[in-house]
This record gives C-alpha cells, structure tokens and sequence, in this order.
C-alpha cells in the first residue's frame, strides 16, 4: 500500500472567508482530485454565470428558487431542485436570497485553482483513478431538473443522481441525532468522497490505513463540524459520519466520476434512464 499523499480537507465556511466575494454574494470554493463545490449565500437577483464551461455541472438550490438558463433553454426551478447543466455558456439567477450548491469536474481549471485547499492538489493525486467521462445523456446535453422530494424511498435515505461526469448523493435530513450503535464505517479504493454538510452540527470519523512505513502513520480523527461546510475524504480512508444534534441535519455526498458501484445495482441512480454506464465496465 502507498503513502497517503493528501490528507482530507476540513472547509468550514461558516468560519472562513469566502474565496469569491461580489456585491450581494459570498462563495466558498473547495476542491478534489475531480470535483470542485462552490457553495454561494446570495441575495436575491445574483446572477452566477459560466461563460464557456467545458462539461456538464450540478446545481443545488438549497432554499431559494432561481432560473436557469442555458444555450436557449431556460427554466425555473423551486427549492430542493437538482439541475444539471450542459456544457457552454449558462446562468442561474436567484429568485430570492439563500444558499445555492454547484458541482463542477475539475475541467473547470479557473474554480479548481482558486480553491481554498488548491495546494494540496499542486503534485496531483496518483491515488485517485482520473476523471473520465461516461457516455453522454439520451438526447443530447440540455438543462434537466428533478425536484429531489419526488425521489425519496420509504426505504432509504439516498437519493442518488449522476450526470455524464459526476455523482451526487441528496440524502433525506436526519431528524434525530444518528445512533451511535448504528453507524456505517467503510473505505473507498481508489476514489475521493466530498461530505457536504447543509446544516447541522456532524462529527466525521476518520481512520487512515498504516503503511510499510509506520513514521506516516496517523492517529484516528473525529472531526468536529457544523454547516455548511466540507470534508473531502481520500481513498482507503475508513470513515463514517453522524449527526450529534436533534431537528434536522443534511448531508450530501459527491463524486467524480460516476460510483460503478451504485450504478450497477438496479433503481440506485434515480436519473439512470437518462445517462448511460461505460459500455465495457471495470473489473
């Protein structure tokens, strides 16, 4: 087993400044291997535009509804809505002030060396497999919404959707503190996961693997956090998360590229139907 060459990232926007600040928007930008989160507290009326994006990126809107545009396309889409956006130029403008959730691939160069932990990435990260792009969407790139309420499951609380290039995990808000009797520790090969706290207060517990070498050996870590903010987790990092508060505490998950995982198992991806898996599949 190799080294760990980069450590998880601890972004805690609500104690941090932002990495991008204009009249009436602050937004804090925190990067991956493949992923790059922009996470904006805006007024109403705040345009954030892309002039020439290279591939398909999310946009959450946490509490606040906004209209969408892209090429010719424009929608409005509500609250607790999950857009994917095509490639080119677009435009979200809220429609009220709130907290807007952008996903990128790290081809958007401009917002991945303006994150704020950028450095760590400056030698790359062999240890994460590269970004690749699964097959385009059935009918071409073009704006798709999905308002996330309509895709809980009475028995889950994930709510997975997947675009040609990234993965996100919308889970249900957790209403009581988790059990700690119940907890789901587990580890990742190959790939990063980016834990994005909406609101209330987690704590993230981490185990790093011993290598050959025990002077990089590091202690178990139990990562006190509150919201919003960001914990991107390196491969083959043992981790789970839970809630240490009452009344409601949100999570979201996110990948890049697409987890082979959740999509080959029948009615995971609630999008599946829309964006093909790799015709020949890993091992």
């Amino acid at each position: 087993m190799s080294n760990q060459t980069i450590m998880a990232t601890q972004a805690r926007h609500y104690a941090s400044a932002a990495q991008q600040v204009a009249p009436g928007a602050s937004t804090w930008l925190t990067r991956g291997a493949n992923f790059v989160v922009a996470v904006t507290q805006a007024s109403a009326g705040t345009e954030l535009a892309r002039d020439n994006n290279p591939d398909e990126y999310m946009v959450y809107l946490v509490d606040t509804a906004a209209v969408i545009e892209a090429g010719k396309e424009r929608i409005e889409a509500s609250a607790d809505s999950l857009t994917i956006v095509p490639p080119g130029a677009s435009r979200v403008t809220l429609s009220g002030a709130g907290q807007v959730v952008r996903v990128f691939s790290t081809k958007a160069s401009d917002l991945a060396s303006a994150a704020g932990n950028a450095g760590l990435y400056a030698a790359g990260a062999p240890e994460v497999a590269p970004l690749q792009a699964w097959p385009d969407p059935v009918g071409g790139f073009k704006l798709r919404n999905y308002l996330v309420s309509e895709h809980t499951k009475p028995d889950s609380n994930m709510r997975i959707f997947r675009s040609s290039n990234l993965m996100i995990n919308i889970m249900t808000a957790r209403q009581v503190a988790r059990d700690v009797h119940k907890l789901s520790p587990h580890s990742h090969a190959d790939f990063e996961q980016g834990s994005l706290a909406i609101s209330g207060d987690w704590v993230h517990h981490m185990r790093y693997p011993w290598t050959v070498d025990m002077t990089t050996w590091k202690e178990d870590e139990h990562i006190e956090m509150g919201s919003p903010s960001l914990l991107v987790i390196p491969p083959k990092v043992i981790h789970t998360s839970r809630n240490v508060n009452d009344g409601g505490s949100a999570l979201i998950d996110i990948f890049a590229p697409p987890r082979m995982d959740f999509s080959s198992k029948p009615g995971m991806v609630c999008n599946a139907a829309e964006y093909p898996m790799p015709a020949v599949q890993p091992a």
